[in-house]
């Protein structure tokens, strides 16, 4: 019999994390992961870039920033005890304007507090060094930022729970989240499962489940859906590495970017517009009670009267190949229209205020027995193996939630 056993909601790359630290970290303790869908990281795991980020952006001191870099060593491990990809292919983090340096080299200053290795500036001319058909003016060179296969990582971290005693309960909706003595009742329809402890890591569905536990209403989950082109496989060759822009500090969003794949496809975008549902991976995929919720929250059109310019540039996008590659022809200009497809889409789960604020680190709630992860987005499927350890440490008192 287990002395203890965990409940964990969400079977994506940050909640089969923690279920594994804890299988492994904690004997006796049994660990139980539910999920509605019939895989395990369907959704902002099985659509993410597969980037593994050195921790160039994030404030220091924030949870961001701690637990990616703290994450970044853990994962490249845990890839090569398992043979799993990871490749340290570099990324370029590219300004194209004079007036862009500035807020480049603010990067590099946050970049060394959060100690990037090796990360270097360099000039106009050596840009080319790294990307022989890239432009701009300078540029930072970060030589450690690899790529992977999150879902492949997501689905050796459930073999690990299992093998270690624990249960992946898939097809299993959580309906409903109850406190009965001496613990917490999760119930799917009439199906109900007693734990000790219970942690959410629901995702796009983060703040529907939190309420489930009498968790605050708030952050809401605003779902942003980034659009990609690919590049035709006879053009590939245009890209070496990682190209990205020096990012906008008043959004939590990267900007469009060119992301060579380990399959050896290469990615250029995404966008950033508002998605029309939770899961909503296409234009056309609407639910009418994902947007009611949207249009009842104040926060939304707070957000709307600060960013509705940004948000049509980036629907233009959305519609127009041209638009979008607009952008892109910035950092490698002999790319166009004709030398793309349109890809694939994410949903990313990205939480906001009543005021209308994007919420920019990791937040996570405690409620009794019910640990909740309220905001978990880029770089959560790098840093995945640190929130673990980050929440395991919270939720059996060896370390403080924010």
């Amino acid at each position: 019999m287990a002395d203890e056993t965990v409940g964990i909601v969400g079977a994506g790359i940050v909640g089969l994390a923690t279920a594994r630290e804890i299988a492994l970290g904690r004997p006796g303790t049994r660990v139980v992961v539910f999920d509605k869908e019939p895989e395990v990281s369907l959704h902002q795991t099985g659509h993410n870039s597969g980037v593994v980020h050195a921790g160039i952006y994030y404030t220091p001191g924030s949870l961001k920033a701690d637990l990616c870099v703290r994450g970044v060593a853990l994962l490249r491990e845990y890839c090569r005890d398992r043979e799993l990809p990871y490749k340290e292919i570099g990324k370029l983090v590219v300004a194209v304007r004079e007036d862009e340096l500035g807020r480049m080299n603010d990067l590099y200053e946050r970049a060394r507090n959060n100690h990037v290795p090796d990360l270097r500036r360099i000039s106009k001319e050596e840009i080319r060094e790294f990307e022989p058909n890239g432009a701009g003016v300078a540029a930072l060179h970060s030589p450690r930022t690899a790529i992977t296969d999150y879902p492949a990582i997501a689905r050796s971290f459930a073999k690990d729970v299992v093998d270690s005693g624990g249960e992946v309960r898939l097809g299993f909706p959580v309906t409903g989240i109850t406190t009965v003595p001496g613990g917490i009742a999760v119930a799917s329809g009439q199906e109900r499962v007693r734990v000790d402890r219970l942690i959410l890591c629901a995702g796009l569905q983060s703040d529907a489940v939190a309420r489930l536990a009498q968790d605050e209403r708030e952050p809401r989950i605003v779902p942003f859906r980034g659009e990609y082109m690919l590049l035709k496989p006879e053009r590939t060759g245009l890209v070496r590495g990682l190209i990205y822009p020096v990012p906008d500090p008043r959004y939590p969003f990267l900007g469009v970017h060119f992301t060579p794949r380990v399959d050896g496809s290469v990615e250029v975008g995404p966008n950033a517009v508002l998605a029309l549902a939770r899961e909503g991976y296409t234009r056309t995929r609407i639910s009418p009670k994902d947007l009611l919720g949207l249009a009842a929250y104040p926060g939304t059109w707070r957000m709307a009267a600060r960013h509705w310019r940004t948000g049509i540039r980036e629907y233009r996008g959305s519609f127009s190949t041209a638009a979008f590659m607009k952008d892109a022809r910035l950092y490698v200009p002999d790319v166009g229209v004709s030398d793309v497809v349109r890809g694939g889409a994410g949903v990313r789960a990205q939480a906001l205020d009543r005021d209308g604020t994007l919420l920019d680190d990791f937040r996570i709630h405690r409620v009794g027995r019910v640990t909740a992860v309220r905001n978990a987005p880029s770089p959560a499927a790098t840093a995945s193996m640190a929130i673990a350890e980050h929440i395991v440490g919270a939720v059996f008192g060896d370390a403080s939630a924010s």
